[in-house]
């Protein structure tokens, strides 16, 4: 099964690094949801983070989608 069909993450506009397609089907999923509930000013800090930190940036790891994590769980 090709993961990459179902995640349409060319619709966000925004470069995603080559090892989120290795990551489970959810684990793309939630990283998308995050992706895409950014606002202009944080898709940009995204790109920067991407930019200057190159393959040491993680999604998962970063501050904002854990925060963003916390807050979904927090809900449930």
């Amino acid at each position: 099964m090709n993961l990459e069909n179902k995640i349409p993450f060319d619709e966000l506009g925004l470069i995603i690094p080559s090892y989120v397609k290795e990551y489970t089907y959810e684990n793309q999923k939630e990283i998308y949801e995050y992706l895409k509930q950014l606002d202009t000013l944080e898709k940009k800090a995204f790109n920067i983070a991407q930019n200057h930190l190159g393959t040491s940036f993680h999604i998962g790891r970063s501050n904002g989608f854990k925060d963003w994590i916390k807050k979904k769980e927090e809900k449930s």
